[in-house]
C-alpha cells in the first residue's frame, strides 16, 4: 500500500503563492507518476497537475496553465505544487494523487491508484 503524506496549503489572499508537499513510500508505488487533483464541496474532483516519476512528462489542468508548477524530487519520492498568482476560484481541497499513468484518460478520480489526505487551500479576496 502506497501511503502519501501531503504538507502545505493555507489561506492567502488572491494573487499570492503557497507551495504544496506530497511524500511517498511504501509498496507497491507506480514508478510512473503522480499529481494533484482537487475538490470544491458539490462537485467532482478535478485534475490539477501531473508529472511522470522520470520528469519527462508534465500536463496541468486548464485551469492552472502558467500559473501552477508541479516539480519532483526522485531521491525523495516527494512531489511539489507551486501555485502562484492564486485565485479565489482556487480554493478547495487538494489531494495527492498516485498516478497509474500519464495518459489524459488516466488522469481522472477513478482512475488514481493511491490518495493522500487532503489539504485545505484558500484564497481570499
Amino acid at each position: 500500500q502506497v501511503q502519501l503524506v501531503v504538507s502545505g496549503g493555507g489561506l492567502v489572499q488572491a494573487g499570492g503563492s503557497l507551495r504544496l508537499s506530497c511524500a511517498a513510500s511504501g509498496r507497491n508505488l507506480s514508478t510512473y507518476a503522480m499529481g494533484w487533483f482537487r475538490q470544491v464541496p458539490g462537485l467532482e474532483r478535478e485534475f490539477v497537475a501531473g508529472i511522470s516519476i522520470s520528469g519527462g512528462t508534465i500536463r496541468y489542468g486548464d485551469s492552472v496553465k502558467g500559473r501552477f508548477t508541479i516539480s519532483s524530487d526522485t531521491a525523495k519520492n516527494t512531489v511539489y505544487l507551486e501555485m502562484n498568482s492564486l485565485k479565489v476560484e482556487d480554493t478547495a481541497v487538494y489531494y495527492c494523487a498516485n498516478l497509474l499513468s500519464m495518459h489524459s484518460a488516466a488522469l481522472v478520480p477513478d482512475q488514481v491508484g493511491s490518495w493522500g489526505q487532503g489539504t485545505q487551500v484558500t484564497v481570499s479576496s
